[in-house]
């Protein structure tokens, strides 16, 4: 029996094989997502990985049925995995936003379906870290999240020379598409080919553009001059006060092919080029009015990091660490007689906090002691008896061969001792 196509199981390290996802890197980058988002003032919500399908066809339109996981359930609902937090999001701040003070920081790490073509970087289904503002207009927030971003791709040990953040805006370009007296329905259509100019020949998008009565050239000499909107010079001030400015460069070529977004777009590249977008978002300030039928109108923002191209780019910079499950100690339960005080002790380290292990049945003591190895155990511990009848502990540091016995209540403060 095999998992489907573009699916992933996550195997604990050691890896038996190279080329299997490992759950210690994936728990690794979410504890580096949360930890960042937090730091931010960012709080953690979710929401179910099932959703009413009109929900995204609603943002999306019609089309986007091809690329969904959905179906009808035995309610007769039509519904729909979850192909991105977004709507989700709308759906609960239209349902609950008077409960919190604007403006409010949220994350999550949901997992997202698409039923799409495979390819690198791109799999049917990913995690992703998900943060956005919601209620402020200002650019001070598009900044902010901007900020977030760069600090979670540093904390993974990434610097300038790594990745880049490509600045852009909606507004710029609906602003050249209007003064050129394009046609307005061509205008989403237009945002579509200007997404995809640095995928397609220049013929092909010549062709296109043409349609919508604009020229390549005038397009390429707009992203080639990259002059910042008073919009955008105020997000890149704001970042060089942080020290971020080597981070950060206007690249018109960034649209975002998604509709709902309104304002400031951005996506985080590696500097080589080899891989997909890190991470893309920008303003959003339309959707949750769209979503709640006009019943809320609130200004938004957020960007969605995935993790199949970051642990790509992580794996290909040399950044993960290694994820040794190693054992503060593993107990060597030799004499039988000893086992409900082996148990005893084994119980009371880890309330202490410590990884402990043991052999679940009476085994040789060598092959206990291989075992101990075999998990990396930084030490030994075994349950004696003394001349007194007093039980006693046994720690054996496994670097220095070190051994100490202790009263067995004193056990957790010497196995402290070796861990420091």
């Amino acid at each position: 029996m095999e998992r489907l196509p573009g699916f992933r199981d996550f195997y604990p390290e050691p890896l038996p094989q190279p080329d299997l996802w490992s759950a210690d890197a994936r728990q690794y980058i979410f504890d580096k997502w949360r930890s960042m988002a937090r730091r931010y003032g960012f709080r953690e919500y979710d929401g179910p990985p099932l959703e009413p399908l009109e929900l995204f066809t609603t943002k999306s339109g019609e089309e986007i049925v091809g690329q969904l996981y959905n179906f009808i359930d035995k309610g007769e609902r039509a519904i729909s995995l979850r192909p991105e937090m977004t709507p989700t999001l709308a759906r609960m701040i239209a349902a609950y936003e008077r409960g919190y003070k604007k403006p409010f920081k949220w994350f999550a790490l949901p997992q997202l379906f698409r039923y799409e073509r495979q390819q690198k970087g791109r799999l049917r289904e990913h995690f992703q870290f998900n943060a956005d503002i919601i209620g402020e207009r200002d650019p001070a927030a598009d900044a902010e999240l901007i900020a977030l971003v760069i600090d979670t791709l540093r904390s993974f040990g990434l610097t300038e020379q790594d990745f880049v953040i490509r600045l852009s805006s909606r507004n710029a370009w609906q602003e050249f598409f209007q003064q050129r007296q394009g046609d307005p329905a061509q205008e989403y259509a237009f945002y579509q080919i200007i997404d995809k100019l640095e995928r397609e020949t220049p013929e092909a998008s010549e062709q296109k553009l043409k349609l919508a009565g604009l020229s390549l050239a005038e397009v390429s000499a707009f992203i080639e001059q990259g002059k910042a909107t008073a919009e955008l010079q105020t997000i890149l001030d704001n970042l060089a006060a942080r020290g971020l400015s080597e981070y950060v460069k206007i690249d018109y070529h960034v649209i975002r092919g998604l509709a709902y977004y309104t304002g400031v777009v951005f996506e985080a590249f590696d500097r080589k080029g080899e891989f997909r977008a890190i991470a893309g978002g920008g303003r959003y300030d339309n959707l949750v009015k769209l979503i709640s039928g006009g019943k809320v109108d609130l200004p938004a923002l957020g960007f969605g990091m995935g993790d199949v191209v970051l642990l790509e780019l992580l794996k290909a910079r040399a950044l993960l660490p290694r994820f040794d499950a190693a054992l503060d100690g593993y107990c060597l339960i030799e004499d039988e007689t000893l086992r409900a005080a082996s148990l005893k002790l084994i119980q009371d380290l880890r309330a202490a906090g410590f990884v402990v292990d043991y052999s679940l049945t009476p085994t040789k003591s060598d092959k206990q002691f291989k075992r101990a190895q075999e998990l990396k155990a930084a030490n030994t511990l075994k349950v004696e008896r003394n001349l007194a009848g007093e039980l006693m502990a046994k720690v054996k540091n496994l670097k220095t061969r070190q051994e100490t016995v202790v009263p067995v209540s004193e056990a957790a403060t010497r196995l402290g001792e070796t861990k420091g």
